[in-house]
C-alpha cells in the first residue's frame, strides 16, 4: 500500500504573507531613498538653470555686441537676465551666496554677473546650498567660461 501523496500546487497563506511583508519593506526603503535624493536633485536643477541663464547671457553678449547681465535678488530668491522680462525663481529653502566684482553689488540683496561683448565677464561664483548638498557655479572673469561643480564648502 502506498501512503497518500499530497499534491502541493500552491502556497500557504503564511508564505504569501511573508512575501508581501518583505515586498512592503522593500518599497518603503526605496521610497525613503527617493525622497531623500529629491532635495539634492532639485538643488542640482536650480544650479543647472543658473548655468543656462549665465551661458545664455554670455552668448547674447557675444552675438549682439552688447553687455548682458544676470541679476540675482538674494532677498526675493530669484534672478533675471537683461533684455528678458521673465523672473526666474529660486526655491525659498535654497541658500544662495554670490561673490562678484564690487561694482556689480547694488545692495545687500542685489548682485550681478556682467558679460562683455568680447566674451569676458566680471566673474564670480554663485553657490546654492540646501541641507548637506551644495553646488557652485564659477564664472571666469577673463574668458567668461561657466563651470558647475558639486562642493562641500557652504
Amino acid at each position: 500500500m502506498h501512503s497518500p501523496v499530497r499534491d502541493n500546487n500552491g502556497f500557504t497563506l503564511l508564505e504569501l504573507m511573508v512575501v508581501l511583508f518583505i515586498m512592503v519593506l522593500g518599497f518603503a526603503v526605496v521610497g525613503i531613498n527617493l525622497s531623500s535624493g529629491n532635495d539634492a536633485t532639485k538643488l542640482k536643477v536650480v544650479a543647472r538653470d543658473m548655468v543656462s541663464a549665465l551661458r545664455f547671457a554670455r552668448g547674447e553678449a557675444l552675438i549682439s555686441h552688447e553687455e548682458m547681465t544676470v541679476t540675482i535678488n538674494l532677498e526675493q530668491k530669484n534672478y533675471t537676465v537683461s533684455k528678458r522680462n521673465k523672473v526666474y525663481p529660486i526655491p525659498k529653502s535654497v541658500v544662495v551666496k554670490v561673490v562678484t566684482a564690487k561694482s556689480q553689488i547694488k545692495s545687500d540683496e542685489l548682485a550681478s554677473i556682467r558679460f562683455f561683448p568680447d566674451g569676458s565677464s566680471t566673474g564670480g561664483r554663485v553657490t546654492f546650498a540646501q541641507g548637506k548638498s551644495a553646488w557652485k557655479v564659477d564664472i571666469n572673469w577673463l574668458s567668461g567660461q561657466i563651470e558647475l561643480n558639486e562642493t562641500d564648502d557652504q
